[in-house]
Order: C-alpha cells, then sequence, then structure tokens
C-alpha cells in the first residue's frame, strides 16, 4: 500500500456506508485522518460500525439527506462546531438508474438530478467555507461516470445526464476556487465491482471491474499532500 499520510486532517465522505464509500473511509483512516459519514439508514451505519471494528470510534456519523437543502446545512453547522474544521470533503453519495426513454419515468428522472448532482452541489457550496481555511488547503473529490465523458450512454439517460453534471460542476468549481486553495476533481470509474454489480449483471466478464479499494486509492491521493497542483482533472478510471 502506498505512503499515504493523511494524519490531522478532517474528511467527510458522504454516502460512506455505501460499498465505495467504506472503501474511501477505510483508507483515510488508514491514512490517519479523522472520518465524518453521512448515513441514511440505521442497518448501514450498523453494518459499517461493524466492519470498522474498533476503528468506529475514530469516525463521527451524522444521519443526513445529502439532497435537502436543510439537512446539509445542518450537518455542515455541526462540522463547524466539532471539530470546527474540514480539510477533505469526498462526495461519494449517489445512484444509478438505467431504462430506456419511454420507461424513464420523471420521478427516475428527478432522483437521479437530485442525488447524483444537487447532492454534490448542496455539500460543496455548504463545505467551501470550512475548506478555505484548512491548513493545507481544501479538498473536494467528486464521483462522475463513464457516460459523462463519452457523451451519454444509451438507455442511461438519466444518469449520464446527472453524472455530466457532476463532471461539469466539478470543472467549474475547480476555477473559481483555485485561488482560494481548494482543489476540485473528479474520479470516472468504469464499472464498480459490487455486489449490487454481480447481481444485476450475473453472467459479466468481472476481470476488468474495479475494486473499490483500488478507487480508494485514487481518492486518498487526490485528498493528500501530494495532489496539491492537481485540480480541474477528470480521472479516468479502468481496467482493460
Amino acid at each position: 500500500m502506498p505512503t499515504m499520510d493523511l494524519g490531522d486532517r478532517v474528511a467527510l465522505v458522504t454516502g460512506g456506508t455505501g460499498v465505495l464509500g467504506r472503501a474511501v473511509v477505510r483508507r483515510f483512516l488508514a491514512a490517519g485522518a479523522r472520518v465524518h459519514v453521512t448515513w441514511r439508514r440505521t442497518e448501514e451505519r450498523a453494518d459499517l460500525e461493524q466492519e470498522l471494528g474498533k476503528d468506529a470510534a475514530a469516525v463521527g456519523f451524522h444521519q443526513a439527506d445529502v439532497t435537502s437543502p436543510g439537512e446539509v446545512s445542518g450537518l455542515f453547522d455541526a462540522l463547524a462546531r466539532a471539530p470546527g474544521r474540514l480539510d477533505i470533503l469526498a462526495c461519494v453519495a449517489g445512484g444509478f438508474t438505467a431504462a430506456p426513454l419511454q420507461e424513464t419515468t420523471p420521478a427516475a428522472w428527478d432522483g437521479m438530478l437530485a442525488l447524483n448532482a444537487t447532492g454534490t452541489f448542496l455539500c460543496c457550496r455548504a463545505a467551501a467555507p470550512l475548506l478555505r481555511r484548512a491548513p493545507g488547503g481544501g479538498r473536494i473529490i467528486t464521483v462522475a461516470a463513464r457516460p459523462a465523458l463519452e457523451r451519454g450512454a444509451a438507455n442511461m439517460s438519466a444518469y449520464a445526464a446527472s453524472k455530466a453534471a457532476v463532471l461539469n460542476l466539478t470543472y467549474s468549481l475547480a476555477r473559481e476556487l483555485v485561488d482560494q486553495r481548494i482543489t476540485v476533481n473528479a474520479i470516472v470509474p468504469s464499472i464498480i465491482d459490487t455486489p449490487a454489480n454481480r447481481a444485476a449483471m450475473p453472467a459479466a466478464d468481472t476481470t476488468t471491474w474495479l475494486p473499490p479499494a483500488e478507487i480508494a486509492e485514487v481518492v486518498a491521493f487526490l485528498a493528500g499532500p501530494a495532489a496539491g497542483a492537481v485540480t480541474g482533472s477528470a480521472i479516468n478510471l479502468a481496467r482493460g
């Protein structure tokens, strides 16, 4: 495992109870960061606490819906009070849906935009005042998707549009916040090796799928001191 020192840094991982989010939380903790996590369902928080074992004591858990402006405001107010600082925001919370246009409901469209794009926007907006004060410079890492780089994908209109919004938000914030010592970068993974993806595609060749732990290594790099000059980038992650 490459050396990655995030000692004394404070990170927030939205969606930290999901498969990728858990990998990021574990990697941040291993690098010495203090980590805060958002959660929605009690069983997800309990599963993460059990997985982390004694390390769960080093994690701050916050029940919050990142698509709600009020709940996001309350989350960051809590972070401003204790620990009183934030160095890293990893916007991992997100969702996926796939369907042909005629089967994509307005509710599915709105849900994808809310969870992937609006949630990222609200958290970045609320985090910026704290990240500006980060001693080593602030870090924002977002999660885009391959269709956002490849100009869309058939039967994924809602998902592709929402992730394209995330990617362009990332580019825009990188330009806006660079003078405030905040870097903003996106990771763009191909198919992630998760139980849900294996269940949805039982006949697929999984040899090129990305293990969450490998993606977490890239997130940790972007969050660390070595990436201080990296901003406005979409890091394409793929195997084969």
